[in-house]
């Protein structure tokens, strides 16, 4: 198994998960058929190496399973009546979480849902090619859900100026805060967990080994980071201010045995998961002192 020190998890939120204009696309950036593929088009080959890092497929607790990369997380859930599949990293990623997903014996073809956590490029640029891929439903929040059929960030997202845009998603099937998705003998439970994005959903589920359960979190980015000349202190971002308060408090009271971070290469660590106590707890106080310090930051004059 490997974890994170609780170190980690304080750095985590500090080293953001989007910091200026990253996306590039066109032919040489990837193999020849995706970049013919308008739904595996590869964007961001800038950060592809560590983004994409290579990692083998692993099992977590239970049936819960990771079949992403170094830097974003993907997980996979065998439910005995399916499976379901949380984000979908960047677009050329998708045939590479499906090879990861056939490695442990499980058929694409049986992905029945895609939770997804933010309507982001590096998160959500490839659920469009993964629907089409298995047949799954996205499954978001209403909020994640118009960016999500768009593929176009929200009037409100503190990095809209970056206009970061993916291959759209069609048909979306929204969950509310705290409504729950049932497949087989697995329980997944959304969480609004708003403030990177409005549309931001956090996702737990019980997973069992024997008479030994834990709750496995898969957290969405909770770092306040934005595109340049965006102001979190401002009257306009209150809102954005207001969500995350509540995101802080909704992770610190969240049972949390196991904890994925969407972003698993923030802040240099190289784990892919986290065991110890208290680690969703961590991770929101983390986000705080970021948000707190780019807010003095604001008052000062010196935010970019």
């Amino acid at each position: 198994m490997v974890c994170r020190t609780g170190i980690v998890v304080a750095a985590l939120l500090i080293g953001g998960s989007a910091a200026g204009p990253v996306v590039a696309t066109g032919p040489g950036t990837g193999a020849g058929q995706q970049a013919s593929d308008p739904l595996t088009r590869p964007l961001a080959v800038e950060r592809e190496s560590t983004w994409l890092a290579p990692r083998a497929p692993e099992k977590i607790f239970g049936t819960t399973y990771l079949v992403g990369f170094g830097g974003l997380s993907v997980a996979l859930i065998d439910t005995g009546a399916g499976l379901i599949l949380v984000d979908g990293a960047l677009p050329q990623a998708a045939p590479r979480i499906l090879d990861n997903v056939r490695k442990l014996g499980f058929k694409p073809g049986d992905i029945k849902y895609i939770l997804s956590t933010e309507p982001h490029f590096d998160h959500a640029g490839g659920l469009a090619a993964l629907v089409r891929d298995t047949g799954a439903t996205v499954v978001a929040s209403d909020r994640a859900a118009e960016g999500l059929r768009t593929g176009r960030l929200g009037k409100d997202d503190p990095q809209l100026a970056y206009d970061h845009s993916f291959p759209p998603v069609a048909k979306v099937r929204t969950l509310a805060d705290g409504e729950r998705l049932t497949l087989g003998n697995v329980t997944v439970t959304g969480h609004r967990t708003a403030g990177h994005t409005t549309g931001s959903m956090s996702w737990s589920w019980p997973a069992c080994e024997g008479a030994t359960c834990r709750t496995i979190v898969f957290a969405s980015s909770l770092n306040p980071v934005s595109a340049e000349g965006y102001r979190y202190s401002a009257p306009t971002s209150a809102g954005i201010r207001d969500a995350l308060a509540q995101t802080y408090a909704t992770m610190k009271a969240m049972p949390c045995d196991i904890l994925i971070t969407a972003h698993a290469d923030q802040g240099g660590a190289t784990g892919r998961y986290l065991t110890e106590p208290g680690a969703c707890r961590a991770l929101a106080e983390a986000s705080e002192r970021a948000l707190a310090a780019r807010l003095r930051k604001e008052a000062a004059g010196t935010a970019e």
